[in-house]
């Protein structure tokens, strides 16, 4: 009986020792999930700030009217003490009147976000889109959320069009671009489109970037423009948005107010919500007017949206050479390419046709300005170009009395001779 007392208990403490090896993966994966579900409430806390009125977008987005000084900007250390400068103390293009801040007085406002369908965030608020659980989780990582990969600026100069140096970046651009004098801001107005995105995790931008410094670690940029980017918005949506970096991608700046730095001062638009409307081919055409600025006074860099809407700036504190002045500009498209099925991307760039079918059916750029050490707006000296596969996406400049100097840009992506 004892003998077989003690089998008995051998055979009990043997099934529960294998269900124990079972059952530490699973509290391990438990415990796992439990962390992250941690990490993704508190960064969701730190850029959902309470908001004193919250408005539901058609295009299923939530704004949130949050007091301009909680805004996520004042998270960054250099910001703690921060007075918000409540307007420039120059314009480059002249004296600014009351609605050059955001308030126009000259009748009704055009419709130029979707959630402005369904209301609008009142005085001394700002409108920040609500990040989601869902758009987190999309990421490859929560710190990675709302951050650039390294690599994504093109340089022109020492670009090498060989298909292997392409493909380590995995993006290309169809640009304009000045260098080699010093510049204090840029304007252009943007032909907006809805390009086709072929995989979630690919992107079609067109934009403006105000560089500073090399393109190694220390690179300084600001950029703003529209973009369809399904992985960080969750749709393919065109949306405006901003971006700023001041070492190169990697420790610093983010897409429109996912981190702390750019300080937002207008109620009226939402930096990451969908435009409109939008342009189609050989029918309407719509565009955004882009201006970003250095205010020779307190040194900080301004953005605006039209005549209408001065959105805010960013703080000198944030950069390194751009604290003194850009030494390049460029305006242009660029896209993600991930030869996911081993060919190049269908990914379109601007209107996804060529630059040579003209007005109504390829993207531009118009009116293209710099702003130079005198404060003032002037048309670019020296302009050139640059594409890594003009078989793929391209660019044609020209210059016009009613476009100045202009240039249109973007294609398919993948056809016959982009293989």
């Amino acid at each position: 009986m004892i003998l077989q007392f003690s089998c008995v208990e051998m055979k009990i403490k043997a099934f529960f020792c294998f269900m124990f090896v079972l059952m530490v993966p699973l509290y391990g994966s438990a415990a796992r999930l439990s962390m992250e579900n941690l990490e993704v409430k508190k960064h969701l806390n730190s850029l959902n700030k309470p908001p004193l009125k919250s408005i539901k977008s058609p295009d299923g987005d939530i704004i949130d009217c949050v007091h301009m000084s909680h805004q996520p900007a004042f998270g960054h250390p250099l910001l703690k003490n921060h007075t918000i400068q409540m307007r420039p103390s120059y314009h480059p293009e002249g004296l600014l009147r009351d609605k050059k801040v955001g308030k126009n007085v000259e009748g009704p406002k055009p419709i130029t976000q979707l959630w402005h369908m369904n209301g609008r965030c009142p005085e001394g608020t700002i409108p920040i889109r609500r990040t989601k659980k869902e758009d987190l989780l999309r990421a490859s990582s929560i710190k990675s959320y709302g951050k650039k990969n390294h690599r994504s600026i093109p340089k022109p100069k020492s670009a090498n069009p060989e298909p292997d140096l392409i493909n380590q970046s995995g993006h290309q651009h169809a640009i304009a671009y000045v260098e080699g004098d010093n510049y204090y801001g840029a304007k252009a107005t943007i032909n907006v489109w809805d390009p086709k995105i072929q995989q979630p995790n690919e992107f079609s931008l067109s934009q403006i970037w105000i560089l500073g410094g090399s393109f190694a670690s220390d690179l300084n940029s600001i950029e703003a423009g529209w973009q369809v980017s399904p992985d960080l918005y969750g749709d393919n949506n065109t949306r405006l948005f901003t971006y700023w970096t001041g070492d190169s991608y990697q420790a610093t700046g983010c897409y429109n107010l996912l981190c702390s730095g750019f300080i937002q001062i207008n109620n009226e638009i939402a930096m990451g919500a969908s435009i409109y409307p939008i342009s189609g081919y050989h029918t309407s055409q719509y565009d955004i007017s882009i201006l970003v600025w250095k205010d020779p006074n307190e040194g900080n860099w301004w953005m605006q949206i039209g005549g209408e809407y001065v959105l805010g700036y960013w703080p000198r504190y944030l950069f390194s050479y751009l604290t003194d002045s850009a030494t390049m500009v460029e305006w242009g498209g660029e896209v993600v390419n991930s030869e996911s099925d081993g060919q190049h991307t269908t990914t379109h760039m601007g209107s996804g046709h060529f630059p040579e079918e003209g007005f109504g059916k390829a993207s531009y750029f118009k009116n293209i300005q710099v702003v130079d050490d005198s404060n003032k707006l002037r048309p670019p000296k020296d302009i050139d170009t640059f594409t890594e596969q003009s078989n793929c996406y391209n660019v044609q400049l020209g210059k016009n009395s009613d476009w100045g100097n202009y240039f249109y840009y973007g294609g398919p992506g993948r056809n016959p001779n982009c293989p």
